[in-house]
């Protein structure tokens, strides 16, 4: 049974900084791409970030220079590392893992709140 686990979100206040995790089981980590996506309230789901099995990375251009996505293959876990967080990055966070067309899953989000 596959899982992904999201865990890291809160409540922080506009400029602060949260580390995100998502740790994976069921699936072979290192063969799948990952990505980070967000959806906001009344939103659709958007891409925040990816990195794939070999370890190339792609942002959003709302998060460049801000957001670092990164995995830990040997312990099958993501990271999303946020940084000057704004009150628009407020949103329920997703962990994504592709694998082609053979797999494609998702966490249950974690959320992240930007407040003063």
């Amino acid at each position: 049974q596959v899982r992904l686990v999201e865990s890291g979100g809160g409540l922080v206040q506009p400029g602060g900084s949260l580390r995100l995790s998502c740790a994976a089981s069921g699936i072979i980590f290192s063969l799948y791409d990952m990505g980070w996506y967000r959806q906001a309230p009344g939103k659709q789901r958007e891409l925040v970030a990816t990195i794939t099995s070999d370890g190339s990375t792609n942002y959003a251009d709302t998060v460049k220079g801000r957001f670092t996505i990164s995995r830990d293959n040997a312990k099958n876990t993501l990271y999303l590392q946020m940084n000057s967080l704004k009150s628009e990055d407020t949103a329920v966070y997703y962990c994504n893992a592709t694998y082609g067309n053979y797999g494609r899953y998702w966490g249950q989000g974690t959320q992240v709140t930007v407040s003063s």
